[in-house]
């Protein structure tokens, strides 16, 4: 008899994932691709047809290794789909691309906790931009629709919208009322929102065409789906004081317990709304992204002693390498002091930089408690032990689930049972100087 076993669709910024997870926990498979970033069209869009086909191509592989009996959407944040019965009526937008020609009056941070950014990275402003560029098409306009959302939607033909999402620097939604912004009802767009639903609800069973193309059983349900750092959130959120560091293209530090009062738009800080509909203070930068830039397209994982010789000759990278986000956006990265030598050196200068801008994120929010790091930057063996020497007030761990999503995902579906895996104790390790290190990074940012 086959096992019975769910679906994780996870979709990051940069890289698409299914896994295949049975009732206690444990990945039974996996697939990847990219997740791709299309030029044609009438702007740069995702790939959702090329999804839409690896989906049904992956999911009927796993049917024949388990009896799937549910589907949860979680993806990135920023991003929205227009449909109509038929299905888009515009291409999914970007966040990255670049909106010219509209004025954007969004709402104020002090209403959202949303920072105003660069592109499309407050969904607001996407919205906008397509409803003054593409009326026509925005007219026929059914549902906004949430990433995960549009997915759980193209599943099994039922539309919701979902907290996480909405709450993620998106200028729809105000974290303190757990409502709407102004902004909705003041561009028009109260009436294209589906009514809410948990991240766990079931929306509903397979389309019977898309039960047919995956070999998936007709009952298998699509659960509602969630905003992905906050399915990484999920296992913690019981904890009345601690920190989760999210890693991936995009860094995320949540610190429960930490007011929003303090909370500073100039800083790139927002409020974050997790699964249970509460407000999450949180800091990011694109951490992912920045150390691709500095170790280069190979990266070429080093020794302990490659991150001393370059704390020694004080190489030091400056914020910041990416075009988007974080305390420092719209500087220029610099690297100051002899240059890195090969690929090693590299990887340790990326390793160290993102060390140093994760620390100073941490300081910025006042973050507490103990440290648990989720996602890809686990697979890094020095990140943690430089993070815990930097902060010996807060014990580090790093999770066994290396996307940082697939346990949330899991746990959206089995939400009494105890969370599958562990999180590993990190041992810190500092080279002699470290501290002078930090200080003299924190000094050249003026």
């Amino acid at each position: 008899m086959m096992p019975d076993a769910l679906i994780v669709l996870d979709i990051g910024k940069t890289n698409a994932k299914l896994a295949l997870i049975d009732a206690a926990g444990k990945v039974l498979s996996e697939q990847r691709r990219p997740n791709a970033v299309l030029a044609d069209g009438p702007y740069a869009h995702l790939d959702t047809d090329g999804l839409w086909d690896w989906l049904l191509a992956t999911c009927r592989a796993f049917a024949a290794r388990a009896h799937v009996s549910a589907i949860v959407p979680v993806t990135h944040g920023a991003t929205a789909a227009l449909v109509d019965a038929a299905g888009l009526v515009l291409p999914v937008l970007d966040y990255e691309a670049e909106l010219p020609g509209v004025e954007y009056d969004g709402p104020s941070y002090d209403e959202t906790l949303s920072p105003r950014l660069p592109a499309g990275l407050n969904l607001g402003r996407q919205l906008a931009w397509l409803q003054a560029r593409f009326p026509r098409e925005f007219a026929r306009t059914q549902h906004i629709l949430m990433y995960p959302q549009y997915w759980a939607w193209r599943l099994c033909g039922v539309a919701a919208s979902e907290a996480t999402s909405l709450g993620c620097h998106t200028d729809l939604w105000n974290p303190r009322t757990q409502a709407y912004s102004s902004l909705v009802g003041r561009m028009g767009w109260t009436g294209l929102m589906p009514p809410l639903a948990p991240a766990h609800a079931a929306l509903g069973t397979l389309r019977p065409e898309v039960a047919a193309a995956t070999w998936l059983p007709a009952d298998c349900q699509v659960l509602c789906g969630i905003h992905d750092s906050n399915a990484s959130l999920l296992r913690y959120l019981g904890r009345a004081e601690g920190t989760v560091l999210s890693t991936g293209t995009w860094m995320i530090a949540a610190a429960f317990g930490t007011p929003l009062d303090g909370l500073r738009e100039q800083d790139d800080m927002l409020a974050n709304t997790n699964a249970l509909g509460r407000p999450v203070a949180c800091m990011r930068f694109m951490g992912g992204r920045e150390f691709g830039e500095l170790a280069g397209a190979t990266p070429a994982p080093c020794g302990f002693d490659t991150i001393e010789r370059l704390v020694a000759q004080g190489t030091l990278a400056l914020p910041c390498f990416a075009a988007t986000g974080g305390p420092f956006a719209g500087r220029s990265g610099s690297i100051e002091g002899p240059p890195p030598a090969d690929a090693q050196e590299r990887y340790a200068l990326a390793t160290l930089y993102c060390v140093l801008m994760t620390d100073y994120c941490l300081d910025a929010l006042g973050a507490a408690g103990p440290l648990a790091v989720e996602g890809s930057f686990t697979s890094n063996p020095w990140f943690g032990p430089l993070l815990g020497a930097l902060r010996p007030q807060q014990p580090v761990s790093y999770s066994d689930d290396a996307s940082g999503t697939t346990c949330g995902g899991w746990m959206l579906r089995y939400r009494d049972a105890a969370p599958p895996g562990a999180s590993s104790a990190i041992a810190a390790r500092a080279p002699a100087g470290l501290a002078a290190y930090r200080a003299r990074w924190r000094a050249a940012l003026g």
